[in-house]
């Protein structure tokens, strides 16, 4: 079982397999009330399941075909904590000393193919320079996100006083490496009305969440739903790659969902939630009994008021579809953009070089203002018109006029009129809660789930995750805050899964995101909302600068422009629990920077 629109059929497999012991929760019962068809050992935990990974990570060497062995350096030649990028003739690794011990993983981020060894080595991992993901060293298992997949891990000898790495070839070539995971063992106890685990949701969040549980040996049954058509893909490449089709951004192909059985149901909404009963209701009125809950709905974007708002060719960029037709309708035509949003900003770089015309739309001053602060948003300003792109601020749309039914005009407030022949909206959104309204579970004024650090709800047995929550931020004291971004999304699940199997594990990571925009990107970590002051270092004319954020005395934020690494060099700083003061930064000596995030 597995994939989408998937019926049960009848299986057993059975393959024990000896784990270390984890508290398992009282609860972790199958829908029906009877014990989930598990095994446990008194000396340990022995559940049955059947595993399956790419043969690299279970042994790495089961071809002896496919091994290839090279000296690769001098053991002198590498100091405690330095890293190097080592070739092995059909491929490269990344050599890494530290503490007087050698370690091998590769070199590339599995993510979108960074070069680690430019990245930030820290008590045993090594951080993305460019999205913050972080791996540890021993293993070469992923610790923070974005991204799936973790390293592969080649074996280090040293004979007479060289360093030789021994290595998969199909691991040098692939750089990644998909964690060992479970399958399900119970199918033919379950009816399609029932599941242990319901994950409402296909984002991150969701994907992540699965995966975590078959990682950690979960053998029961798993459903993920989605009003989506398609199975999890990279949104964020929505809009900084609008002409992305399909099979280039799914995270995962539709035979990974098979051979794990996890189940996406796709086109399917959740019209409200029994928590009482544990049912979640469809809008198609299917019922579905479930044991833990998982809500990852993520957001809903705003839409335009005014008049006309209904006229063709008017656009959130919500699926590929979207993107691509977005792109199609834009080419030498004339588009207009309501919104100096992350995405509102995105989509006017990538459709700068294509349109005849860019114009931007947005209320405040400067775009990014509240969240870079004044003088980088100005900074970016300045790339945005340099590259055609023509800004309208401090004012909104009032009209959008059509001719023939479709979009020909866009009126602002301050009496302007723009030609358009294409509008793309990214006001804002709102969290896609409001099937939970008389739920029970806790909502607050602005519509978040609020979860504490173990993403679970006030309601037993139902965790949230991702864009529509609001969480303990530990950087911060705890604050309640709601972090929007796909790195933080990626957590979420991953730590609501780890607590759906009763693991007690607390969320601690630092928010990391980036915007990409002309071949630029813009990388930020930490959380700078209510900042009172911007101390920059570099050049913002030339773009190349870090921005740390300030409240009273203390960095709570830093963004960087072509600045690499200082920005996951931060993050490790701040995930040691380092406070970084603000006259640490306002001198421009960076010293404090070159240890090792201790």
């Amino acid at each position: 079982m597995g994939g989408c629109f998937s019926k049960p059929k009848p299986v057993e497999v059975k393959i024990e397999v000896v784990i270390p012991e984890k508290e398992r929760s009282k609860e972790e019962m199958s829908p029906n009330g009877k014990a989930s068809p598990l095994v446990y050992k008194v000396n340990g935990t022995a559940r049955h399941y059947h595993l399956e990974e790419h043969p690299i990570a279970s042994n790495p060497y089961h071809n002896p075909k496919d091994v290839v062995e090279a000296s690769v350096c001098h053991v002198k030649d590498l100091e405690n904590g330095q890293m190097r990028e080592v070739d092995l003739g059909c491929g490269k690794a990344l050599l890494i000393k530290e503490s007087g011990e050698f370690h091998a993983v590769g070199h590339k981020c599995p993510h979108y193919g960074a070069p680690l060894v430019k990245g930030v080595l820290s008590k045993g991992r090594v951080r993305c320079p460019w999205h913050g993901a972080c791996f540890n060293i021993s293993t070469g298992d992923i610790e923070d996100f974005p991204g799936l997949d973790s390293l592969p891990r080649f074996q280090v000898k040293i004979e007479k006083e060289k360093v030789y790495i021994r290595a998969s070839e199909q691991a040098l070539q692939t750089q990644r490496r998909t964690k060992m995971m479970a399958k399900c063992i119970s199918l033919s106890n379950y009816n399609l009305s029932s599941t242990n685990v319901l994950i409402i949701g296909a984002g991150a969040a969701g994907l992540v969440c699965a995966e975590t549980l078959r990682q950690e040996g979960f053998s029961d049954r798993i459903v993920m739903c989605t009003m989506d058509r398609h199975l999890p893909y990279d949104r964020p490449k929505l809009s900084k790659s609008m002409d992305s089709h399909l099979e280039q951004i799914v995270l995962r192909p539709k035979e990974f969902f098979r051979t794990y059985d996890i189940e996406v149901l796709t086109e399917m909404q959740v019209a409200a939630v029994d928590i009482k009963n544990k049912i979640a209701i469809f809008k198609d009125g299917l019922k579905m009994e479930y044991n833990k809950l998982l809500i990852a709905t993520g957001n809903t974007p705003k839409a335009l008021s005014c008049k006309g708002k209904e006229v063709e060719n008017v656009f959130n960029i919500r699926t590929p579809e979207d993107a691509n037709r977005v792109v199609k309708l834009a080419t030498s035509k004339n588009v207009v953009i309501v919104g100096a949003s992350f995405l509102g900003m995105e989509v006017a770089a990538y459709l700068a070089e294509r349109a005849h015309s860019v114009s931007l739309v947005e209320l405040e001053e400067v775009p990014f203002k509240k969240f870079f602060g004044e003088r980088v948003g100005r900074a970016v300003m300045k790339m945005f018109e340099s590259n055609r792109v023509k800004f309208y601020m401090q004012t909104e749309v009032s009209e959008l006029r059509e001719q023939e039914g479709k979009l020909k005009e866009v009126v602002l407030k301050s009496g302007k009129v723009l030609r358009a022949d294409v509008c793309v909206v990214g006001v804002g959104a709102v969290p896609a809660t409001g099937f939970l309204k008389q739920s029970g579970i806790n909502i607050d004024s602005k519509g978040f789930i609020v979860v504490n650090k173990m993403m679970q709800t006030n309601i037993p047995g139902v965790f949230a995750a991702g864009d529509a929550v609001t969480f303990p931020l530990a950087l911060r004291n705890n604050k309640k805050v709601n972090v929007p971004h796909w790195q933080m999304a990626h957590m979420h699940g991953r730590i609501a899964a780890l607590n759906m199997l009763a693991h007690g594990m607390e969320i601690n990571t630092v928010p990391y995101l980036w915007t990409a925009m002309f071949g630029k990107s813009i990388r930020y970590a930490g959380h700078g909302e209510g900042f009172d002051d911007v101390v920059i270092q570099g050049d913002l004319d030339e773009l190349k600068f870090v921005a740390f954020y300030t409240k009273s005395d203390e960095v709570v934020a830093v963004a960087s422009m072509n600045y690499d690494p200082i920005v996951s060099k931060v993050a490790e700083v701040l995930a040691a629990g380092r406070t970084i003061r603000k006259r640490d930064v306002e001198t421009g000596d960076m010293s404090w920077l070159t240890g090792k995030g201790s």
